[in-house]
């Protein structure tokens, strides 16, 4: 029994009975307990802001004597903080610089030159003062790139990649700037980053894709130009947990350094609740422990950050104040001018409104990636444990849109178009197996991937047969330019184009660029060329001409002419 049971003998009422059966009761929610760092933010635990500086160095950090500091507070110190402004920044009460972060009066630049001199308790203690109106306020003006966008996920529960390349296809149709995989199976990730790559171009030439695995075979495959980009490189807030995984700050920064050595877009991946949920949170709130880490990114001089609590948000989703504390984690990564993948990627709640509301904080102000990702497969096919966001939702998110006149980078898109699409992809993907001496890929597979919803509806295929062909990839060396060619002699040469074009970016750096996608003309948007000018209203992005033209099409408007009709 507990204390929410009637006494025996005692009567319910029916609405209580209602409640007790509505689905956010099947969420699990606990009391806040500081000591071991089961609090989103406000902990009577976490360091006083404190730096002191000699002859150039921080030699004192939040009340840390610089021989005590553990190797994040080291990192930190030495790489993530700019010396020359700390001592000025951090004279000024936190309330003062968090009033500058959401006074549109206030500049961007001028924001920043004040935040890359804190240190991670001052941080805290900024956004602290904040509520989540306020929060988004200031993610408005303070997300790098003008421009919001989005991501998806295209993964298969059999790791299917004819169900890959079809879905990819489909989502880069629909305008995500990004797409994402992984498996269930290591050993099948050549064929279904293939298939990933060559559905993206299919549905839209340059959106972007990544293979997330273990470090050296998702390294590997961005070396050989199968992929473009790399976000699932871990870092974690307290020594004892980054040590967990054999890496260090200075580990993930050489690695990164591969990445952009070859011209690989690179963020790392982060998340309030993380060292909590891995058993040694030092004591320290979620949110404290996370600006850690986002400083320890920005100390590696890495483009971005995917945070937001990512796999762990059902931790910060338990505790009082945790969501907020979510979009905070992904305001500071935007404070240090770092990209920011905000998550949304992870299905935490039951319940359809706090799925929701955990949105709002990250659509409404807009980030770099609205959602990373937002699931194109249905939720037994996602390989991510399941995203916020499902295929099922594509209506109800292009219908938010339109409501509020806010970008997520979505657009509904006609069945007869998706359905073409995904068979093209589909079709591509066969030349190119053909082509390179891959499994067949049959043509009840194509007539089956163009239809299906999942991995369900699709015919089997031989494994065995799959995973002796992905070793053969990786052994024959393969590469994004085998696949051009490939893709050329199979008819399909405006999608051996796109491939090309996302490959030269490789060469000139471009996709390096803080926030770098590529728009629908192949041209690089980043922070560079498409920086955030917000500066209060009538300012910054918003949907317009085209754009909003497009985000006013749902799936069924009536005709303002004919009644009797809808609009195609």
């Amino acid at each position: 029994m507990t204390a929410a049971d009637p006494q025996p003998g005692t009567r319910r009422s029916a609405r209580t009975e209602i409640l007790e059966n509505r689905p956010v009761q099947l969420d699990g929610f606990v009391e806040e307990w500081p000591e071991v760092g089961m609090i989103a933010m406000e902990s009577p635990y976490d360091p006083e802001p404190s730096i002191r500086v000699e002859d150039g160095r921080i030699v004192e950090m939040d009340g840390r004597e610089r021989a005590d500091f553990d190797f994040i507070d080291q990192f930190i110190a030495d790489y993530a903080i700019d010396v020359g402004s700390a001592e000025e920044a951090m004279a000024l009460d936190a309330a003062e610089i968090a009033h500058r972060i959401v006074d549109p009066g206030v500049a961007r630049a001028d924001v920043l030159a004040l935040t890359r001199g804190l240190t991670p308790a001052k941080l805290l203690r900024v956004v602290e003062s904040m509520n989540v109106v306020e929060i988004m306020m200031a993610m408005q003006k303070m997300r790098a790139r003008r421009t919001p966008a989005n991501q998806a996920h295209s993964t298969s529960a059999r790791d299917n990649p004819v169900q890959v390349v079809a879905d990819a296809a489909e989502a880069a149709l629909r305008g995500f700037a990004e797409l994402e995989t992984t498996l269930g199976v290591v050993r099948y990730a050549p064929l279904v980053a293939i298939a990933l790559q060559i559905g993206a171009q299919t549905g839209r030439g340059g959106v972007i894709t990544q293979c997330a695995l273990e470090e050296a075979t998702e390294l590997a495959l961005g070396m050989r130009g199968i992929t473009a980009y790399a976000e699932t490189i871990s870092v974690y807030g307290t020594e004892a947990v980054f040590t967990d995984g054999d890496d260090t700050p200075w580990s993930k920064s050489f690695l990164a350094s591969a990445y952009a050595s070859r011209g690989i877009k690179m963020r790392f991946t982060s998340g309030t609740g993380a060292e909590v949920q891995m058993g040694d949170a030092d004591g320290k709130s979620m949110l404290y422990l996370e600006i850690r880490c986002v400083q320890v990114a920005k100390g590696a001089g890495v483009q971005g950050l995917q945070n937001g609590s990512i796999s762990c948000i059902a931790v910060p989703g338990a505790v009082p104040s945790g969501i907020r504390a979510v979009a905070a984690e992904n305001l500071v990564a935007s404070m240090l001018d770092l990209e920011c993948a905000s998550g949304n990627d992870q299905s935490f709640s039951h319940s359809p409104m706090r799925r929701t509301a955990r949105t709002m904080p990250q659509l409404l102000p807009g980030t770099d990636f609205v959602v990373s990702g937002y699931s194109g497969v249905p939720n037994y096919d996602n390989m991510f444990a399941g995203s916020n966001w499902d295929p099922e939702d594509y209506d109800d998110w292009n219908t938010i849109q339109r409501d509020l006149k806010v970008d997520g980078g979505l657009r509904h898109v006609a069945e007869k178009d998706i359905l073409a699409t995904r068979e093209r992809a589909i079709r591509a993907l066969q030349a190119v197996f053909a082509h390179l001496d891959l499994p067949e890929i049959t043509d009840e597979e194509v007539e089956a991937g163009t239809y299906a919803h999942g991995s369900e509806e699709l015919p089997r295929r031989d494994v065995r047969e799959d995973l002796k062909a992905a070793q053969a990839v990786m052994d024959r060396g393969i590469t994004g330019l085998d696949l051009v060619a490939a893709l050329e002699k199979g008819g399909f040469r405006d999608i051996a184009e796109n491939l090309l074009s996302v490959l030269r970016q490789r060469v000139s750096g471009d996709l390096l660029q803080t926030s770098a996608i590529l728009d629908h003309q192949l041209q690089v948007l980043s922070a560079v060329n498409d920086a955030n000018d917000y500066a209060g209203p009538g300012t910054g992005y918003r949907p317009s001409g085209e754009r909003w033209e497009e985000m006013k099409k749902l799936r069924h408007v009536i005709s303002a002419e004919n009644p009797e009709k809808e609009v195609e």
